[in-house]
């Protein structure tokens, strides 16, 4: 298992001009109605290991007004020094010179959240994104990440049960929808064929009766406890 130094060491004192970025930074907003500000969001990570992983980089889009907006993304690698490469990089492409010439976490991550604002957040398999990225906010800006997540690898099939990709992928889903996609397992590309994804699944929660976040936030909610329900 790879391991990375930098998670042991003590955080040094956040500078006072990040300190007052971070102060200024919005409560979030709960999810309201479908044509509201979201923000798509992926990681790469060291691996998949919530406790001994670490969040390398983060791409994101924004979906307002039901589409796209192109002129609204976000993209950055965080700067890890100490980490030896693993299996991982052979998927996201990230290697320890990259890593190196990326940008300081904190700085980073600040920088994502005056990016996301108070907008609510999409992502495929979001409680590992939540997860890496809440660890990473704690840990470099002292900060708790309290903005909701949408999952999107939970919606698809609920929306789209005929599919028959109950635990499908990204990579599954993209296919099922017939997307191009000319890159994947990088962040920013990945961000952007969620969004596409979560567009599809819009317009589709809309012909079924779905005409607000909340209600959707909710069904997915309820198909969750149906299926941690033990049966007997």
């Amino acid at each position: 298992m790879t391991r990375f130094p930098w998670r042991w060491r003590r955080r040094p004192p956040l500078d006072p001009a990040l300190q007052t970025r971070r102060e200024r930074l919005p409560e979030p907003a709960a999810f309201a109605a479908a044509n509201q500000r979201l923000v798509v969001l992926d990681l790469e990570t060291s691996g998949l290991d919530l406790q001994r992983d670490h969040l390398l980089s983060i791409g994101a889009v924004v979906i307002e007004e039901g589409a796209i907006d192109f002129a609204q993304q976000f993209e950055t690698t965080l700067r890890r020094e100490h980490g030896k490469p693993g299996a991982s990089v052979l998927l996201h492409g990230l290697a320890p010179s990259a890593l190196a010439a990326g940008v300081e976490p904190a700085e980073g991550l600040l920088a994502f959240m005056e990016f996301l604002g108070d907008s609510p957040l999409l992502a495929f398999h979001a409680g590992f994104d939540r997860h890496m990225l809440a660890r990473a906010l704690k840990d470099d800006l002292d900060l708790r990440l309290q903005h909701p997540f949408l999952d999107i690898a939970e919606l698809a099939p609920l929306l789209c049960p005929e599919a028959g990709l109950e635990r499908g992928g990204l990579d599954d889903w993209v296919a099922h929808f017939d997307l191009y996609v000319p890159q994947r397992h990088h962040a920013s590309a990945d961000a952007l064929v969620t969004a596409e994804i979560a567009l599809i699944l819009f317009s589709r929660a809309r012909r079924r009766g779905f005409e607000d976040l909340p209600a959707l936030v909710e069904a997915c909610a309820r198909r969750r406890r149906r299926q941690q329900t033990p049966s007997f």
